[in-house]
């Protein structure tokens, strides 16, 4: 298998991508939900909020690399192809899912800002992006509360799609972004 997309098939860059940020999501998930099951302040929960930001920040670094495989190779078709009528709503799917995986962790990132603390990815301490701003970094934790919410339905609609594709149409629309054969 090629790194890169093919008409028929994405490549093996892009089917990485897509898989390891699916884990990726999944522990900023877990780490946010667990984080609750700890009192303040504790060892563990904070912790966990250290892994939430590095994961999430992991998310948006990565999103720029499946950004670019995305332009360089083309989209694999669907076989048989799907109607109009549902090419419009994949496209903003598709979009929503990137708007979701750039906005999140991008105003994650200011919240640690605006709140004047350290912003952790693995082992480096990025640079703040904006100054303090403790009522800013208020209002910045309610979208990104928000996008967290919206993000849950995004991924369970977009596997919902995928399962839909399998089992009913009975296109390759799951299996193109499948490992192996």
């Amino acid at each position: 298998m090629s790194w890169k997309n093919s008409e028929n098939r994405y490549g093996s860059l892009s089917i990485a991508l897509h898989w390891l940020m699916l884990i990726l999501i999944a522990g900023v998930y877990a780490c946010i939900e667990l984080k609750g099951n700890f009192p303040k302040g504790s060892e563990p929960r904070e912790l966990l909020k250290q892994w939430h930001f590095m994961l999430g920040l992991g998310v948006f670094a990565l999103v720029w690399l499946r950004l670019l495989a995305r332009l360089i190779a083309p989209t694999p078709r669907i076989v048989p192809a799907i109607p109009l009528w549902q090419a419009l709503p994949a496209k903003l799917m598709h979009l929503a899912l990137y708007a979701l995986m750039i906005g999140a962790p991008l105003a994650g990132w200011l919240i640690l800002s605006a709140a004047d603390k350290p912003i952790p990815f693995f082992g480096l301490q990025l640079p703040a992006l904006i100054g303090p701003n403790p009522e800013l970094a208020g209002q910045i934790k309610e979208l990104h509360e928000l996008a967290g919410v919206a993000g849950y339905w995004l991924i369970g609609l977009h596997a919902a799609a995928g399962l839909l594709h399998h089992f009913i149409r009975r296109d390759n629309t799951l299996t193109r972004m499948l490992p192996g054969r």
